[in-house]
């Protein structure tokens, strides 16, 4: 079975180095991008994306705005997309979810339930 790669859109640097080590570790390919604005210059390319991980708060570009470009280009209109975000207040979860997030997941990041949320995706 070929490895299923993921991209990572996290402005913060840490974050990224943390999710590549884990998913790495549980089999996985991952690529990341530090920008929504770089993210979309990948994927417009024909580069190999099974999963993005998005960060929902991020300047220039945040999450909110991105997923619905990304979901406009043909060849990704069916890539899972997982928002990531810190923001866990009532509601959060739902606005993610319209803005066309297929799954939502929390920071700090519950590893568990990434790979249970991936595993569903295969």
């Amino acid at each position: 079975m070929e490895k299923k790669r993921i991209l990572i859109i996290d402005d913060d640097a840490k974050n990224i180095f943390a999710l590549k080590a884990t998913l790495r570790s549980k089999s996985f390919d991952c690529l990341s991008s530090t920008s929504a604005r770089e993210a979309l210059d990948l994927l417009r390319t024909d580069e190999v994306v099974d999963v993005i991980l998005m960060d929902m708060m991020m300047p220039e570009m945040d999450g909110y705005e991105a997923i619905p470009l990304i979901q406009a280009m043909e060849k990704r209109r069916h890539t899972p997309i997982f928002a990531v975000t810190a923001q866990a207040m009532v509601g959060d979860r739902e606005k993610c979810l319209r803005a066309g997030a297929t799954e939502y997941i929390s920071k700090p990041i519950n590893v568990d339930r990434l790979l249970e949320l991936l595993a569903r995706q295969y």
